[in-house]
């Protein structure tokens, strides 16, 4: 073992010399190189501002090839080029003219795109503009391993956008575009916002039972008074880990199908089904506000035909909430609705967690662990199977009519160039919610303070989860991130190893709340308002 040893230390400042002359090498020829491309260079996103007759239209977004010569990250200082439709027009033979600076514009197929760009580059072109023959824009590469001698621009845009371009020179208008390609702020305001919305959504639901507390010491009790409306306990779902498992199977089947079947009429169903909900989600929330700090608000009683009797104080929050729910659908597609949307999808899971719950973290340890793959599987390696990222793509919603599925939290990306919108899904928050509303049950039934109970630490894993999935989407260029992958180590992993240290997870394990009910019976209400045991 010794001499091994030896041996190993002595080939480490031999490989250290030999990757310095490589490195070295390497150094020596690129700057021989000079401008020279390479197919395994990186595509990045661009912006195309367009002229016609001289007046600035609306810009266009795309994507660089990878072997596209370096595109400057403003639009200042960079001259305007015309746009000509080269002769012939696929640019895939040589071209019968020279165009002498100008940017070429072609349709995609025919032939490889770095023919494209070499057939432009020869024919003088001082870039080239690919139209894709569908909305979806693909990466353009190539297979060359040497060194590629193109130096001019070389994108891709939309068909939708193309259509636009040819549309304007086919009725003899002057078209003159600049490329470039913008970055990204390195701090997104809006993913902070968007972070505080649901680390705040994930804290109210759990402590929504506290929030909403009935106090009955500052209420005169008259025994003889008619009661209008008895205190009804709300229905409760109680997961086991057959339904746990059986759910993120349907739940993995319609995302399938919203994939294949996407279209406007599918997120016009979703749409209703969101708007069902979270109205009743909305109405729920405020009422439960309402009648913790007035009690006697909803004493009052009327007969509504085919409902029966409800109190005038729930009838008219159901009215505004079905009018606010039909004011969002008719402004969907105004700057403004993300506000509408996020005030009804934070409602909406309020709702949910009180009505679902964990009996134990055996079963929460199944729900988990299940929606934890179903996360990965739908970003990551779906594209094996199917093509595209089918999560990424269900999120994008229809890009033909613009309809987008509303059962996400957005904040506008207001300070990035590229514009849209931060979105996280409502089960990156339901997931770990239905954890951490088990943990105050368990910290109030075994009278936990704050500080060593479970539920504060969990909230605190929840937004460190949060953040490391930010932290992946920036690492990884935007792409998107299956945030459950950073969010069930940091809230199922940090309780399972307090669990641990604290000799409780065998409790924690086989915890039933059904064993624990009469805790909540203990204390009961006196005619003066006092608690007796």
């Amino acid at each position: 073992m010794k001499r091994h040893n030896r041996n190993t230390s002595s080939i480490f400042p031999t490989l250290i010399v030999i990757y310095g002359m490589f490195f070295f090498i390497q150094s020596l020829t690129a700057s021989a190189a000079g401008s020279l491309t390479s197919c395994d260079d990186i595509s990045v996103p661009v912006m195309i501002k367009i002229w016609v007759n001289g007046v600035e239209g609306q810009k266009l977004e795309g994507q660089s090839a990878t072997f596209s010569a370096k595109i400057a990250e403003t639009a200042d200082g960079v001259a305007k080029q015309s746009v000509v439709v080269p002769n012939p027009s696929n640019c895939c033979s040589n071209l019968s003219s020279q165009l002498n600076g100008y940017t070429a514009l072609a349709p995609r197929g025919d032939c490889d795109y770095l023919v494209k760009a070499k057939v432009a580059q020869a024919g003088g072109a001082a870039g080239l503009v690919v139209i894709s023959d569908t909305q979806d824009i693909v990466e353009m590469s190539c297979s060359e391993k040497s060194g590629l001698d193109i130096n001019i621009p070389v994108v891709m845009i939309s068909k939708l956008g193309g259509d636009a371009l040819n549309k304007s020179l086919s009725g003899g208008g002057k078209v003159e575009v600049v490329v470039y390609a913008p970055e990204s702020p390195l701090i997104d305001p809006a993913a902070a916002f968007l972070w505080l919305i649901a680390v705040g959504t994930i804290v109210c639901a759990s402590l929504w039972s506290d929030i909403t507390k009935i106090n009955h010491t500052n209420e005169p009790y008259n025994q003889l008074s008619p009661k209008v409306e008895e205190e009804e306990e709300n229905e409760i779902i109680e997961m086991s880990t057959m339904s746990a498992v059986v759910f993120v199977i349907t739940a993995s089947t319609f995302l399938v199908l919203l994939y294949l079947f996407m279209s406007s009429w599918f997120i016009w169903l979703l749409i209703v089904f969101f708007c069902i909900g979270a109205v009743e989600g909305m109405h729920s929330c405020i009422v439960a506000l309402l009648k913790s700090k007035c009690r006697s608000c909803g004493q009052k009683a009327v007969n509504v035909p085919f409902f029966g009797t409800t109190t005038v104080m729930s009838l008219l929050v159901l009215l505004f909430c079905m009018a606010f729910a039909v004011f969002w659908v008719w402004t969907r597609k105004e700057s403004y609705s993300w506000v509408g949307q996020d005030i009804l999808g934070v409602c909406l899971i309020i709702a949910v967690l009180q009505l679902a719950q964990l009996p134990n973290i055996k079963v929460a340890t199944v729900l988990l662990c299940c929606a934890f793959a179903y996360d990965i599987f739908w970003v990551f390696i779906s594209p094996i199977f199917f093509h595209d990222s089918v999560m990424i793509s269900v999120a994008a919603g229809d890009s033909s009519s613009g309809e987008t599925i509303p059962m996400v939290l957005r904040f506008p990306r207001v300070f990035d160039p590229w514009g849209g919108y931060s979105i996280l899904g409502f089960g990156d928050i339901l997931f770990p919610g239905l954890l951490l509303s088990f943990t105050v049950r368990f910290d109030k039934a075994k009278k936990k303070t704050w500080h060593d109970g479970y539920f504060l630490w969990l909230a605190i894993g929840y937004a460190c989860g949060l953040l490391l999935t930010y932290l992946g989407l920036y690492l990884m260029n935007g792409h998107g991130q299956p945030a459950l992958l950073y969010l069930v180590p940091c809230t199922l992993g940090t309780c399972i190893i307090l669990g641990l240290v604290r000799g409780e997870l065998k409790e924690l394990w086989n915890y039933n709340n059904n064993n624990n009910n009469n805790n909540a019976n203990e204390y009961k209400q006196t005619p003066g308002g006092e608690e007796q045991a």
